[in-house]
């Protein structure tokens, strides 16, 4: 067992516990008037195949249908009996379950959470009569236009790594699949080897962890013997794609637009180099996040050249994409890009002024203060890094790693990562009228 280090920001002591099994289970108790069980997978959309993408969410769907030991519909029975709350969500990279319950209910509720993880029925009927559901989710997706405008990008921005692909999948796969590809998916993959469990709440950190140890340690009992695996082989590593060698320019017609959008974008470093990331977050600060950030003061305030113009540094696990999204009129895409441009142009040239440094640094420093004041955000901030990264120092360290980048870093950063000659250029219009 072992009790990490922590920033002031964190005033307690995560304690991470190792067990046998390949389980991580990390601990913390807060002084909320709540327990948050937050399990994360490695597996997400990027584990998949072609022939198969969009199982990973499929099955997010599927867990809740019962297992042999539950019936379908008794968690949640339970659960709203209680008061309780649980959901799920899944990503290219991970997949996660949590409930949030009152401190004495825990030790009643979080063995039903990871029975369901991990002893799924996944019968047949329920297959089948779920489908429907997920494609009806894939159409509602379709017609959002903030969703196609991303998926339009991802695919610009990745040739061949998976994030190219949508998290849902396709309508022309999803109709092809099988509840047998989804067992042996789940057999593949729902191992205790590949979960991180992470627990915070107001119950002494020793009460935490043995409930959670004893919760899969019932649940392993009940499985099938044909559902014990032996330990996983490594993640599928893809290396990461080659940065743009000049500028990568598509151009769509959306007939349900009423305004152009512009994104523009660069293949960054992701998780797997996680020390390159931290200059990066800081350039997005500065350039498109709240009201003084650069772009949106000159572009939005000043000009009035856009409706709305925002900027991610997004960091997936294998390579990540800095993201320039703006709204605007069709007729402004070409002056606005050549602004943008310029923006970028100006911070290879010139250093990031130490007072405005100092703002940027206090807002993502106070936004990880902020996402961090309930249980279930420190939950899933530990089990995010943790899962993506191995390390639940990661999670600690971040205001620290922002707080030490400065202008020279910055500078670096933008000269190495964002050229001005050579990024993916996405433009969607609205029909001509």
């Amino acid at each position: 067992m072992v009790v990490t280090s922590v920033p002031p920001e964190i005033t307690n002591q995560p304690v991470v516990k190792r067990l046998a099994n390949g389980l991580t289970i990390i601990a913390e108790q807060m002084p909320t008037a709540a327990v948050n069980l937050n399990i994360w997978l490695r597996v997400g959309s990027r584990v998949e195949s072609d022939a198969i993408n969009g199982m990973a969410h499929f099955l997010e769907h599927m867990i809740f249908k019962g297992t042999p030991q539950l019936q379908c519909g008794e968690f949640e029975r339970l659960i709203e009996e209680r008061g309780a709350i649980t959901n799920a969500a899944t990503s290219q990279d991970y997949t996660h379950y949590y409930i949030t319950t009152a401190p004495q209910d825990f030790a009643k509720l979080a063995p039903l959470q990871v029975e369901l993880l991990l002893n799924a029925n996944l019968h047949d009927g329920d297959f089948e009569r779920e489908r429907p559901v997920i494609l009806e989710e894939i159409r509602r997706s379709e017609d959002n236009p903030r969703r196609r405008v991303f998926q339009h990008s991802m695919t610009l921005n990745f040739d061949q790594l998976p994030y190219r692909r949508t998290v849902l999948g396709p309508t022309s796969v999803i109709e092809q699949l099988s509840a047998k590809q989804m067992r042996d998916f789940h057999r593949r993959w729902y191992q205790p080897q590949n979960m991180t469990a992470v627990v915070v709440g107001d119950l002494p950190v020793d009460q935490l962890i043995a409930t959670v140890e004893q919760s899969f340690e019932q649940a392993l009992a009940h499985r099938h013997q044909e559902s014990i695996t032996e330990p996983l082989e490594g993640m599928p590593v893809s290396t990461p794609e080659e940065p743009f060698e000049s500028i990568s320019r598509v151009d769509y017609t959306d007939a349900t637009l009423q305004q152009a959008r512009l994104v523009i974008s660069w293949r960054v470093p992701g998780l797997r180099q996680l020390s390159e990331t931290y200059a990066l977050d800081v350039v997005a600060s500065i350039l498109g996040q709240g009201r003084t950030a650069r772009l949106v003061q000159d572009l939005r305030e000043t000009r009035a050249l856009v409706n709305s113009i925002s900027a991610s540094n997004i960091t997936y696990g294998e390579q990540g994409v800095f993201y320039l999204s703006a709204n605007l009129a069709t007729e402004q895409l070409e002056a606005v890009e050549l602004l943008v441009l310029e923006h970028i142009q100006r911070l290879h040239d010139e250093p990031v002024s130490e007072a405005e440094l100092k703002r940027v640094r206090t807002q993502v420093a106070n936004r990880y203060v902020f996402g961090n004041e309930t249980s279930s955000d420190r939950a899933s901030m530990y089990g995010y890094y943790h899962a993506l990264t191995g390390d639940i120092e990661n999670a600690l360290n971040y205001p620290a790693e922002i707080k030490s980048v400065d202008a020279e870093m910055i500078q670096a950063a933008v000269r190495q990562y964002l050229p001005v000659t050579a990024y993916g250029a996405l433009r969607l219009q609205p029909e001509a009228n």
